[in-house]
């Protein structure tokens, strides 16, 4: 792998960083799990990237992308952790589905979903676990039954992401009433409004709406909306889980830009610091380095003609605890201040990192739980007995 950025490249970044100086908004934009209003205007963030292509810049320019190839995605990336902009609400869906839908969709289906999905017209919640099935997707018991040319979705869905304030969900159904575990599943879209649909909202540690329950009650949804043949579903969301677990959803510089953010506060309270502490700080450093080599090497494969295998629950593990272990760090270095909220008086340079502390918490369970990813490294890597 050439470590080095041709002057292409280096040209993309500038023109890149010079676009988010631009238009990156001075002041944070309200969260988009606390209200319609902050949800509303990420959502206007995902118009205005949009405007400029930004939306996804890998996707065809046909479908509101630029074309381009995975190493520019990266430093796309990485402009944007560093110019600080605003969070993705429409992640679901450019991050998980999108990907997924090009390898899997119809060329109609790309042409109806893709460009609503890059210009954030159309946002989008995943609906996969329910009660009954969160780490065992298999388990699923939601069903879609064949009504002429539409299915009609029954099911309980739960700790569904964005579905709160979103336009549309993807999930999977039984479809085949006689199959079991892995056989018979399909993966079906659904619009948050239709007649039949009912979001509960879940309530997060921090107030806030992140997640909500779906229950669906013969949801009438026409057969177009399925991805992939009938029963097709869970290879296809294993190849989501793949995108989620091994590229795109955390990109590198997210951790990247985290670190340097480690390394002022440190330098703000090294004096303050307990023994043992710049070794931490050090490490984050060196593991967030780690992890964007990993996926630079992830990347080249993928556009050498590679795919995305068991090795995404290794790297699912690694970033995973690599955030929770940054977060523990810059709040000890905080001490008893890491407690306050920023908005609080004397809260002084505690910035977001409670906040992220706590959103770190998940990081080992949503995208399948490490213990889930450990079972998959022992019997698909390591050829280990279940």
């Amino acid at each position: 792998m050439d470590l080095t950025y041709s002057p292409a490249e280096n040209a993309f970044r500038a023109e890149v960083r010079a676009w988010m100086e631009a238009n990156v908004p001075s002041a944070p934009l309200p969260s988009f799990d606390a209200s319609r209003e902050g949800f509303e205007a990420h959502r206007a963030w995902e118009r205005k990237l949009a405007e400029g292509r930004w939306g996804m810049v890998t996707w065809p320019e046909a479908y509101g992308g630029r074309g381009l190839d995975l190493i520019r995605w990266l430093v796309f990336e990485e402009e944007y952790w560093r110019a600080g902009a605003p969070l993705r609400v429409n992640q679901n869906g450019i991050f998980l589905l999108g990907p997924t839908l090009m390898e899997f969709g119809t060329e109609t289906q790309k042409a109806r979903f893709l460009p609503a999905m890059a210009s954030g017209d159309e946002i989008w919640a995943q609906a996969w676990s329910e009660p009954q099935a969160g780490s065992d997707l298999a388990a699923v018991r939601s069903t879609g039954r064949r009504d002429g040319d539409a299915y009609l979705l029954s099911g309980h869905k739960i700790w569904s992401s964005r579905a709160v304030f979103a336009d549309w969900a993807f999930g999977l159904f039984r479809t085949d009433p006689a199959s079991e575990r892995h056989k018979g599943l399909s993966l079906v879209f659904f619009p948050l409004d239709a007649s039949g649909v009912r979001v509960q909202p879940i309530p997060q540690i921090d107030g806030e709406t992140g997640f909500a329950e779906i229950f669906l009650d013969n949801v009438r949804v026409p057969a177009f909306n399925r991805l992939g043949e009938e029963g097709q579903g869970w290879s296809i969301c294993m190849a989501t889980a793949g995108f989620e677990r091994g590229l795109m959803l955390r990109s590198p510089a997210r951790f990247q830009e985290a670190a340097k953010r480690l390394v002022a506060l440190y330098s703000a309270h090294e004096s303050e610091c307990a023994d043992g502490m710049r070794a931490a700080v050090l490490q984050a450093v060196m593991d967030a380095d780690a992890y964007a080599l990993s996926i630079y090497a992830t990347a080249s494969r993928l556009m050498a003609g590679g795919h995305i295998g068991a090795e995404a629950s290794t790297n699912k593990i690694f970033w995973s605890e690599m955030d929770i272990a940054m977060h523990r760090t810059a709040l000890s270095i905080l001490g008893a201040r890491a407690e306050l909220l920023r908005e609080a008086p004397v809260a002084g340079d505690v910035g977001r990192w409670l906040d992220g502390y706590f959103f770190s918490l998940a990081g080992p369970i949503y995208a399948g739980s490490n213990e889930i990813q450990k079972n998959i490294i022992a019997e698909r890597m390591l050829g280990l007995p279940r």
